[in-house]
């Protein structure tokens, strides 16, 4: 009863939110195109782009609140949310994203528990790919002097993880960002600039220490 209470709230707090801002014409109605385009744009000012939000976020919390034996019913509502998946996954609870559509995931792919992908832009996974837990994922990046970060624009940069890589966990991968083929970073690592194939990294930033073929 309390979680189909606050779902009825939510979803009336949403509709009353969207009555304001048309009635006030605060919307915009280009800033998807320009997400996507990998130009600045309000994330906030976009009545698709809410709704989208919305409905990710609405098929997450209903995934990450279906009873865990009830796999086949989890694997359903992954499908929905995400882009592209493999035949043979495995996403622990909880997960969140905020589109899914971004999201494209190869084969045999493991994800543990408190996975975060913000996919404003093009998140893709590659095959056989582990990712540990609390791992996080942030397509979205903002300006660096504050009087542009005040007009509340960000920009989007796609993030590649290559086969066969291995993250450990809590290990961040930050926009615009591409990890090559077989590589392992170690945990807790910040990775904020590309790593090469066949390497292993770690650290905040992130560096390559050795070369999995040495």
């Amino acid at each position: 009863m309390k979680t189909s209470a606050t779902f009825i709230f939510n979803t009336i707090f949403c509709k009353q939110i969207i009555k304001y801002f048309l009635k006030n014409k605060c919307f915009k109605f280009n800033e998807k195109r320009k997400m996507l385009n990998g130009e600045f744009y309000h994330a906030g000012l976009d009545l698709k782009l809410f709704s989208e939000r919305q409905h990710c976020k609405n098929l997450c919390h209903r995934f990450n609140n279906t009873p865990p034996l009830f796999m086949r019913m989890r694997n359903l509502l992954l499908k929905k949310i995400l882009g592209k998946i493999g035949k043979s996954f495995l996403i622990e609870q909880p997960f969140m994203c905020d589109y899914g559509y971004n999201i494209e995931i190869g084969e045999n792919f493991c994800a543990n528990h408190n996975l975060l992908i913000l996919d404003s832009a093009k998140v893709k996974i590659g095959d056989n790919v582990l990712i540990g837990p609390n791992c996080s994922f942030y397509t979205s990046t903002h300006p660096i002097n504050y009087k542009e970060r005040e007009l509340g624009t960000e920009l989007a940069k796609p993030i590649n993880i290559g086969n066969n890589v291995w993250l450990g966990g809590n290990v961040v991968v930050l926009a615009g960002v591409t990890i090559g083929k077989n590589s392992v970073i170690g945990a807790g690592s910040v990775v904020s600039k590309d790593i090469p194939p066949n390497a292993v990294a770690v650290g905040n930033p992130c560096r390559v220490i050795k070369n999995i073929n040495d």
